[in-house]
């Protein structure tokens, strides 16, 4: 079993920043893809950004040029550095990774439970 644990959302202005943390524990393990999604109220869960084990990265268009993930694989823990903040960034942020679990030979995907991101007008 893998958890995900996400921390540093809050409530910022427009045009401010925040950065999102997200660290997976568990045991005999290893991670593939690590992203982090959002879900405002009334809309769908969206993709804001991946990465993989290779550090490749994939943005949403609506991010591009603002948001920065990252990656530290010795911590399983990856980031999302958010500048330029706009009121349509307003959401939960989700933290998910595709795993490798070395007990039972195969993929399982899993999901943190969520950080608050608010900003104001």
């Amino acid at each position: 079993q893998v958890q995900l644990v996400e921390s540093g959302g809050g409530l910022v202005q427009a045009g401010g920043s925040l950065r999102l943390s997200c660290a997976a524990s568990g045991s005999d393990f290893s991670i593939n893809v690590m992203a982090w999604y959002r879900q405002a109220p009334g809309k769908q869960r969206e993709l804001v950004a991946t990465v993989n084990s290779g550090d490749s990265t994939n943005y949403a268009d609506s991010v591009k040029g603002r948001f920065t993930i990252s990656r530290d694989n010795a911590k399983n823990t990856i980031y999302l550095q958010m500048n330029s903040l706009k009121p349509e960034d307003t959401a939960v942020y989700y933290c998910n990774a595709l795993v490798f679990v070395r007990n039972s030979g195969a993929y399982s995907r899993y999901w943190g439970q969520g950080t608050q991101v608010t900003v104001s007008a």
